[in-house]
């Protein structure tokens, strides 16, 4: 079963659906709260059928090429996770990324749930958890400390659409910025700042931008850096489908980003994320 519904219903369909015993795909981001993502884990964990939840930069060929990388020691250990990314915004294009006029996409922000906080909508929500999730992957499900969030207040909107995340973790500092308003979709032309990742480690760096046929690596040996080939996607990871497929025909378990262990974590930080966003302080994570 595959579902993508408004972020803030997510909970409600699993509740309908995982009762009669499917397999679900969520598509991201994982829930609205991180109470609506243990109730989700839970009832799936009820039923003993598989659950994935599906963040599509997982399957961006740099990423993997960045955590493969990452897990050799080729940066030796990691200390920091920066995050970038984003779009124009959610209504500037449709299915299949079509493009939509400036004009109607300004016109619908009144209307669209993307823009209603009661439905989930906000920048933060949409793109956060791609950082925190596959942040949470790449140190090794490990969870910050602290995090301190401070949004945008557009005039008008009832939702932010860009917002800093700092997480400190006991080995360093990382950042996730998730935004709506960029120059340009890093689908069709990257803008600037670049959209991605970038991993910084005790002997070196790795940036993965998105859709690049490239990462970048700077170690000891080559400080000026060097660019590498991103590892072709080969079956069973080039997308949700087939991967959930495997599992489920070789009996073992999802893993990685769309596990419900490695996203809750990524859950947990965006709960804090909001929670320190609205009353303006920093939030340790045991509060959240």
């Amino acid at each position: 079963m595959l579902l993508c519904p408004a972020t803030n219903t997510h909970c409600q369909w699993v509740e309908k659906v995982a009762p009669h015993g499917v397999h679900i795909i969520l598509e991201k981001p994982f829930a609205a709260s991180l109470a609506d993502a243990d109730r989700m884990i839970e009832l799936t964990q009820s039923t003993g059928k598989l659950f994935a939840i599906n963040w599509p930069m997982a399957w961006y060929a740099g990423n993997r090429t960045a955590k493969r990388l990452l897990d050799e020691g080729t940066i030796g250990q990691l200390s920091e996770v920066h995050y970038y990314d984003g779009n124009r915004g959610p209504l500037y294009h449709l299915a299949d990324k079509a493009q939509v006029s400036v004009d109607q996409a300004r016109k619908q922000k009144q209307s669209s749930w993307f823009y209603q906080r009661s439905s989930g909508g906000g920048a933060l929500l949409d793109y956060l958890g791609y950082g925190t999730t596959l942040g949470s992957w790449y140190h090794g499900g490990k969870l910050p400390l602290e995090v301190t969030t401070v949004v945008d207040e557009p005039s008008g909107l009832e939702v932010e659409e860009h917002s800093i995340t700092v997480a400190r973790y006991e080995h360093g500092l990382s950042k996730f910025e998730a935004r709506w308003g960029t120059f340009t979709d890093p689908w069709v032309t990257q803008p600037q700042p670049k959209c991605g990742f970038v991993l910084t480690g005790t002997d070196g760096t790795i940036s993965s931008y998105d859709m690049e046929p490239t990462v970048r690596v700077q170690t000891g040996d080559c400080p000026a850096g060097r660019d590498v080939a991103v590892d072709p996607l080969e079956s069973p990871h080039q997308n949700p489908v087939q991967y959930v497929i495997d599992c489920l025909e070789t009996g073992a378990p999802v893993e990685g980003p769309l596990s419900p262990e490695i996203s809750r974590l990524g859950q947990q930080i965006i709960d804090a994320a909001q929670e320190s966003a609205r009353e303006k302080r920093t939030v340790c994570l045991g509060e959240s």
